[in-house]
């Protein structure tokens, strides 16, 4: 903040994202953003209605990071707001940030642009209950959601590039703060699944049950140490000590660019597939 004055924000299942400042002895809020419920519509080469909640593949969806996409699909705001779930605002640029919803959908947002979406992702379909952007590459954020899945996005694509089907509910996703490519996912089951998406982009190198009875709500990597600490709904916190085989990149140094170029060779390889 430019005044120097200790600030936070805030989502709320009301459709309001706010920023709340606290100035001298007084905490004073800013409304951000009010999330109005969209129902996207697309047309295909004939020009005829695809109906509702569906994505155009055509290469012309993408746009420049943090501008409006005048040649998205259609968005009709309807009556009412949206109930918001979760938020993450970008490492890179801090006027960006990306908003999870009841609804399933997915908006970029700009504290610049405070009554219009830079863009609406679609893909699940129940409430989204984490997005969290890669914390080495500006492209790449993570969602999670109740539809049993976790979805890999590039900002710059319509569609998820890669999902995971995790048989349960996921309550939780995390980055791993040592590597662009590892991340850690938490299920209603009471299971954590590791991923390293450079040796196995499919399947989890790790699915530990960590609780019998309860249900993972969060979970969280340690910034210096191989650690995952797990909360439950039933107010347990437990501290996992990740094995030598998922903390081999962690002894390494490696630069931030080198993180994005390893994420860079799992998008390409992706799309060279499509």
């Amino acid at each position: 903040d430019l005044a120097k004055e200790l600030n936070f924000f805030s989502i709320s299942s009301d459709g309001n994202v706010a920023n709340w400042t606290m100035s001298k002895n007084e905490l004073k809020m800013e409304q951000i953003m009010q999330l109005k419920l969209v129902s996207v519509t697309t047309s295909n080469s004939n020009g005829s209605s695809l109906g509702n909640n569906t994505i155009s593949n055509s290469s012309s969806h993408t746009n420049n990071f943090g501008g409006i996409n005048t040649d998205a699909p259609e968005e009709a705001l309807m009556s009412g707001l949206a109930s918001g779930c979760c938020f993450d605002f970008n490492r890179v640029y801090e006027h960006l940030f990306i908003v999870g919803t009841e609804e399933g959908n997915i908006h970029k947002c700009s504290k610049a642009y405070s009554g219009q979406y830079l863009e609406t992702y679609l893909g699940h379909h129940m409430a989204i209950c984490t997005v969290t952007w890669n914390p080495f590459h500006p492209r790449v954020f993570l969602s999670c959601s109740a539809d049993w899945t976790v979805k890999l996005w590039d900002y710059s694509l319509p569609n998820a590039v890669m999902s995971f089907d995790l048989g349960n509910a996921v309550g939780d996703v995390a980055w791993s703060p040592y590597s662009a490519t590892v991340f850690a996912a938490a299920t209603a089951d009471g299971k954590v699944h590791v991923f390293d998406l450079s040796i196995n982009k499919h399947e989890p190198l790790c699915e530990q049950k960590v609780v019998k009875r309860a249900k993972i709500t969060h979970l969280s990597f340690n910034k210096r140490d191989p650690i995952l600490i797990v909360g439950d709904d039933r107010g347990g916190v437990n501290s996992l000590k990740l094995s030598p085989n998922l903390r081999t990149l962690y002894a390494t140094n490696t630069s931030p660019k080198d993180h994005i170029a390893n994420m860079d060779k799992i998008l390409t390889s992706l799309d060279s597939k499509q």
